[in-house]
């Protein structure tokens, strides 16, 4: 795919007059002297007339970026041809245009099949985008975002350093093959260059010692070695300092190229012209050196880089493991019956799949036929098997243990659970804690005041030191340059995050963002909603209650007739009875819903109220004469709904909600962590405080609509309470986004889970706990990790700079300084990573 394209004009391999510009279709911005394909999109670049033709093209029904044959000029597709997105399977049209996700252009839908046999052949396509055949596999999807770990607003459309702090971008989600390019090429220069090192240093420390050499051809023999370590293994260091002052982004980068380079040339200049300085310079008969200086620093800060890409790989390794859980393969139903292996990107919304014991379901969906166990746990953490059975849903990348299924295909691509968390995690961990605010706005003066506290140790020891005072002054500020580098204190807050919410992922609760985590630890009072939080959320229907002039099955009728526009669980249990009681349904007209109170409606010509007392308020009418039936139920534990037919009561409905096992845990062990537990439901009071008693929550609001949830959270906040609320419907989703922090249930509504800043995979209240220690865990984490890089800056710089020469008459060394620098960094890294093992 991505083949090229060819002008209608111009003959096939003809080439092109000198002088022509190459531009990209979709992307008019990039132009070159030479063929090529495009960095962004990766389309194959043609001459600039030719793209001004590709547009007119596009505006007569064909896409400019439509994928052609090289064999041929571009033509029309035959009638029929679905066209469809390398990176969003979902996005299917039946011609030519652009992805309204990505904006890709979209291809043949069998183009998208070869991109995927290339695949297998050794063509990285990845899993998200297709790519030019002619690409290496070292090369990223097309579309991917690569960020910056330190500074999550740096984002771009292709690899490169940080302009900020200089660090290597990498991809927001990682890839499926890890791209370890720059991990390789610092090996190579490391080890190419160690040798070098190692006699360099060698000769320094004993050269005069042995005598092998006439000391000006000792320093001319350190020099030619010190060459390729300096010029070629530290090049790239040289290149991110000097991006860092002309991006004026001072910079870890401008301390090891400001110190290396000063080390370096003062070196070379004591070489070549050792008469340029006073004789105060020679020691042993030259001027002295520090070659040696400047190629430990080059090869101790390659080294460092080496231990922090290694250890920064580890922390996408929860992101990894998520998406190495989906299948690659589906085993479609066609039409006709027969049977086929698809490549997962060609399973579509409406497909019938059919998932053997032992496989994994390949995307969300809903079970037709058969019944089996379902182990969910690589999502959920629940270790027990799910039965499910015609009906059910299901989630992609679950395994299927025992019995076969045939499910109906309802989410696929980027839309299943599986690709929401992934981008959830991977969102939550490039995002920025408060807590780095103070990192950041200390690092972004640090290298300004240490470039100060250089200079004036240059001067200091050149003006006061002992005799060679300049060259003890150019030794220690060089080794200030070093050992200040801020990488330790840049890193000490995101790489905690990083690793705690992939770890946190793995156990089946999703921050939305670092500041969620930050805050989690902090709160105090819990308002959970009852039904899908407390309870099952999977409603019963138990009884109906007729007023005189109905009956209760014609009560249960009329209401099943009414809910049949509603989505919410109790609904679907009122017309899941009717419909196995086999009584007649008619259509509902003018159906409204009475946010989180009930419903209203026609149906067969007579107006309709169906919901709590509230509702009834509204409608004006008087419950007091099936009160003590209502009273009995909720009693019991049931939700009650009044029924009302043309301003008449007419009965009432109970269903019942089983409280969820895990539940009395749950809120067993929230009171032991401190919390006050607060039920906010929009059931009759008489219920909420029946199924309060039996778990023992701290207080009950009954009958409460969205907007009283929400006055509950502001009220409690004005008191001086954290407030976390918990819950999974609509009705929730106002209070989800007020409260300090939102919890929604996974098994709950879309609108709950995008209000929430925590969600809960498996809708289990025991993860709100979970959460509260991985949140206590990781801010404890980022403290030592700030600590760390406080006290190691706080008491390196001074050491370097020799305060502690009067008094002991030592000095340390650049070398010292250097391995100080990459060890910190690395430590930081380090101690992050042990919140994988912290018990959640």
């Amino acid at each position: 795919m991505n083949e090229h394209l060819h002008h209608h004009d111009q003959a096939e391999g003809e080439p092109a007059p000198a002088g022509t510009i190459y531009t990209c279709p979709m992307h008019p911005e990039v132009r070159q002297d030479h063929p090529g394909d495009c960095p962004k999109c990766h389309m194959h670049l043609v001459p600039e007339g030719q793209a001004a033709s590709g547009d007119q093209h596009h505006h007569h029904g064909h896409a400019a970026g439509e994928q052609a044959s090289t064999a041929a000029t571009p033509q029309q597709a035959p009638a029929g041809t679905i066209y469809t997105c390398p990176m969003h399977p979902e996005v299917r049209q039946d011609h030519p245009g652009n992805c309204p996700i990505c904006h890709m252009n979209l291809v043949p839908e069998g183009q998208v099949a070869s991109a995927h046999d290339h695949h297998h052949h050794g063509h990285a396509i990845g899993e998200h985008v297709g790519m030019t055949a002619a690409a290496p596999p070292q090369e990223a999807p097309a579309g991917t975002i690569y960020t910056c770990p330190m500074h999550p607003e740096i984002r771009q459309d292709h690899p490169g350093n940080c302009p900020i702090c200089g660090m290597t971008l990498e991809p927001v989600i990682p890839l499926g093959e890890e791209d370890n390019s720059e991990l390789h090429d610092f090996q190579r220069r490391f080890w190419w260059t160690l040798p070098l090192t190692l006699i360099v240093t060698f000769l320094a420390m004993f050269g005069h010692r042995l005598g092998w050499f006439a000391p000006a051809t000792q320093s001319w023999i350190e020099l030619v070695l010190s060459l390729p370590v300096v010029l070629w293994a530290g090049w790239p260091f040289f290149v991110r300092g000097v991006q860092s002052i002309r991006k004026r982004s001072p910079n870890m980068w401008t301390l090891i190229g400001l110190g290396t380079s000063a080390a370096f040339v003062y070196s070379v200049v004591a070489t070549v012209a050792p008469g340029v300085f006073p004789a105060s310079f020679v020691a042993m008969g030259r001027v002295a050196v520090y070659f040696e200086a400047a190629v430990v620093i080059i090869s101790l800060t390659l080294l460092g880089q080496i231990l922090e890409l290694k250890a920064r790989s580890q922390t996408s390794a929860a992101i990894k493991s998520l998406l190495g859980l989906a299948p690659k393969t589906a085993r479609r139903i066609n039409a006709d019956g027969s049977e086929e292996d698809v490549p997962l990107t060609h399973v579509h919304v409406g497909d019938l799949l059919r998932v053997r014991p032992g496989e994994k379901v390949p995307v969300d969906g809903v079970v037709t036929e058969g019944r089996s166990a379902v182990d969910e746990s690589m999502l959920t953490g629940e270790p027990v098997p799910v039965t499910k059975r015609a009906g059910d849903k299901l989630i992609g990348a679950t395994l299927n243990t025992s019995g076969a299924l045939v499910m109906r295909a309802d989410k696929v691509g980027a839309a299943t659970v599986l690709s929401q968390i992934v981008q959830m995690v991977a969102n939550a961990q490039r995002s920025k804690a408060p807590m780095q605010r103070m990192a950041d706005k200390v690092a972004g003066k640090f290298v300004v005041v240490v470039v100060a506290i250089a200079i004036l140790t240059f001067f200091a020891w050149g003006l006061f030191g002992p005799e060679p005072s300049w060259v003890y002054g150019l030794v220690n500020a060089v080794a200030v340059l070093i050992i200040a580098c801020p990488c330790a204190l840049g890193l000490a807050t995101p790489m905690s995050v990083m690793v705690a919410t992939g770890r946190a992922a793995t156990q089946g609760v999703l921050f939305r963002d670092a500041g969620a985590i930050e805050k989690m630890r902090e709160v105090d009072t819990l308002i959970v909603d009852k039904t899908g939080t407390l309870t099952e959320g999977r409603p019963a229907f138990d009884t109906a209650v007729a007023a005189p002039g109905y009956t209760a099955d014609e009560v249960l009728r009329l209401a099943a007739s009414l809910d049949q526009g509603s989505e919410h669980p109790l609904a679907d249990a009122i017309v899941s009875a009717a419909r196995e009681k086999k009584l007649p349904l008619a259509k509902p007209a003018d159906f409204e819903s009475g946010s989180g109170i009930g419903v209203r409606g026609t149906v067969e010509g007579r107006r309709l109220a169906l919901g709590n007392t509230a509702l009834m308020e509204q409608e004006g009418l008087d419950v007091s004469a099936l009160k003590a039936d209502a009273e009995r139920l909720r009693g019991e534990g049931a939700s009650v709904m009044h029924l009302a037919v043309d301003g008449r009561l007419a009965g009432l409905l109970a269903v019942t909600d089983p409280i969820k096992s895990s539940t009395p845990e749950a809120i067993r062990i929230l009171h032991a962590s401190g919390l006050r537990i607060v039920m906010a439901t929009g059931d009759g009071l008489t219920t909420a405080q029946a199924v309060a008693a039996k778990l023992g929550i701290d207080e009950v609001h009954g009958e409460v609509k969205p907007a009283d949830k929400l006055a509950l959270v502001e009220k409690l906040q004005r008191e001086g309470h954290v407030v976390a609320m918990a819950g999974d419907g609509i009705n929730d989703a106002p209070a989800l986004a007020r409260a300090d922090v939102g919890v929604a249930m996974g098994t709950g509504t879309d609108v709950a889970m995008n209000s929430g800043q925590v969600t809960l995979v498996k809708g289990d209240l025991r993860g709100i706990a979970a959460a509260r220690q991985i949140s206590i865990d990781t801010v404890r984490n980022m403290h030592q990790n700030l600590g760390f890089a406080f006290v190691y800056n706080g008491i390196g710089i001074p050491i370097a700079a020799g305060v502690l020469y009067p008094f002991t008459g030592l000095l340390l060394s650049p070398m010292i300084a250097a391995l100080a620098m990459s060890l910190s960094s690395a430590s930081v890294i380090t101690n992050a990573l042990r919140l994988r093992g912290a018990k959640m």
